[in-house]
């Protein structure tokens, strides 16, 4: 259930980076993945969630670490295994992940629940809405990479942002932020914030592309690595490493979604 491919008028507008081949064999982030079940780092491989022990090392494999940091790192390796197709049509797909169904991972992450998610296209615009259900606390995002075209400008409405420890997890602290606005050329970002009062627009090409997080999440990060030649606006369901200290983590039933759309 990743998106490797977003075209508008015969060009491409995810970036591939170490494409298809590498996010399916390693996780290494492409398109627009699903981190499952938490997004971007927490702080340990085994700790105590809702009263109960996850050890990640129950399920060897199933799960990445963050090459910088070391950290456990997006959750379980395309968001966990097989998915079931449960709607197929020109413009849409609906699929669901039954966790419970993999001792493995239920053995790693002790939440039995299951996970569905929908893709459906509209003129112009492309929507994700992932939905939730039984026992679970719920820290997933995504990570659309959008590439950057030569003239390739921001506008992102934020407004606070988390402070971040020197191993790049909140500290529990905000502090006020300027909205990131104009070129990026020479600019790049691994920031954390409270989700964007608007959409996030990235401009240049002769398009105008918006993320909007239509609801169900409250938190965002903006990544723009030095010389990859691609931003994300990541939607959230809650703060990196929520998982391990608890704070601000939101239980299933939870729906969320958030737009692509272009201009």
């Amino acid at each position: 259930m990743v998106c490797a491919s977003l075209r508008h008028r015969g060009g491409e507008l995810l970036g591939a980076r170490k494409g298809l081949e590498a996010y399916a064999a390693t996780g290494s982030t492409m398109g627009v993945p699903l981190l499952y079940p938490w997004a971007n780092r927490i702080a340990a491989r085994r700790f105590e969630a809702l009263g109960r022990t996850v050890d990640l090392d129950r399920a060897p494999g199933r799960f990445r670490d963050d090459a910088e940091t070391g950290l456990p790192m997006h959750g379980a390796k395309v968001a966990g295994g097989a998915w079931t197709v449960e709607e197929r049509t020109e413009r849409s797909l609906r699929a669901s992940f039954d966790w419970g169904a993999d001792d493995q991972l239920l053995a790693a992450f002790p939440f039995p629940h299951r996970a569905r998610l929908e893709v459906s296209l509209a003129e112009g615009a492309a929507r994700w809405s992932v939905a939730i259900e039984g026992d679970a606390p719920v820290a997933l995002g995504f990570h659309p990479y959008l590439r950057l075209p030569p003239d390739a400008s921001v506008d992102v409405p934020v407004r606070e942002r988390l402070v971040l420890d020197e191993r790049k997890l909140p500290t529990g602290e905000r502090e006020p932020a300027e909205p990131i606005a104009g070129p990026l050329a020479g600019r790049a970002f691994d920031d954390a914030y409270v989700a964007p009062s608007g959409p996030c627009v990235l401009s240049g090409g002769g398009r105008t592309i918006t993320t909007t997080f239509d609801e169900g999440f409250p938190y965002a990060q903006v990544f723009a690595p030095p010389g990859e030649g691609v931003i994300s606006f990541e939607p959230m369901t809650a703060p990196a490493n929520a998982l391990v200290t608890g704070r601000e983590l939101p239980l299933a039933p939870h729906h969320a979604a958030f737009t692509i759309a272009i201009g």
